[in-house]
């Protein structure tokens, strides 16, 4: 049974707070948590009112993977050839591909432990915070398995392919320094500054053209699988829908009359 409690959300000056709060389980994800935060990023793409995501967690964990215990049992009691890449798909899969996706900015304030899936969910958002404490782990060596939640599509994307191997072929804790220095991480502040970072940079972010944001996400992110005429095409598309918005012509015109812009995010 879904608790709602589990998953805190409130939307405060067009910024969308997600929460994570189950922290005597260190915040590992359960299929309905997981399944809301789904939908959530989903709104947030949709609504107008928000203009950037925070993703957090209470406690001393940000997230410390997938917790199993809740996921359904195959039809028919028995597990068939299929059943485990369909979980995947289904599961780690789409909730990395939700905040991909999401048409908003997502920055992820970790507070503490990002391990396994909980590493990809933070390193999927667009800008991250780290408190100090927080550490980052590619878990799944240690039990035997091979990572998922896009953990290889990710990594070698952010920090090179030697770096992720030795990341993921070791399973050791990263410091937050260590992933700021690796350039997993933004910026890495004291834990008791962590929420006010996070909300400083939202709201900046929600004070911006909400669109133009929304285009250079697709475009930085499609370009690490893009070649260069590919990537160009799409560049030029993107300006031409951007040079549609109400946001692109006050832009321009703050310019051209020196004052400060005002966006509405559209």
């Amino acid at each position: 049974m879904n608790d709602p409690a589990t998953l805190l959300h409130r939307t405060e000056n067009n910024v969308s707070w997600i929460t994570l709060n189950r922290p005597d389980a260190m915040n590992a994800i359960t299929w309905d948590q997981r399944d809301r935060l789904i939908d959530l990023l989903a709104e947030a793409t949709a609504d107008p009112a928000v203009r950037a995501v925070v993703l957090t967690a209470t406690g001393k964990g940000f997230c410390a993977g997938a917790d199993l215990r809740g996921a359904p049992a195959p039809a028919g009691g028995d597990r068939v050839a299929g059943d485990i890449a369909r979980m995947i798909r289904l599961g780690a899969q789409r909730l990395i591909t939700a905040v991909l996706d999401c048409e908003k900015p997502v920055i992820a304030a970790v507070n503490g432990t990002a391990a396994g899936i909980g590493a990809h969910l933070a390193l999927a958002c667009d800008l991250v915070i780290a408190a100090e404490p927080a550490t980052f782990i590619e878990v799944f060596v240690r039990r035997g398995l091979v990572p998922d939640g896009a953990g290889a599509y990710l990594l070698p994307r952010l920090i090179g392919p030697q770096k992720a191997k030795e990341l993921m072929f070791f399973g050791d804790a990263l410091t937050a320094r260590d992933a700021e220095r690796f350039g997993l991480v933004n910026t890495v502040v004291p834990a008791d500054d962590l929420a006010e970072t996070a909300r400083a940079w939202a709201e900046r972010l929600a004070q911006g053209p909400t669109r133009a944001i929304a285009l250079t996400k697709q475009l930085v992110n499609a370009s690490l699988d893009s070649d260069r005429a590919t990537a160009l095409a799409a560049e030029a598309t993107a300006q031409e829908i951007n040079m549609t918005t109400a946001d692109a012509n006050e832009g321009v015109a703050s310019f051209v009359e020196r004052r400060t812009p005002k966006y509405r995010g559209h």
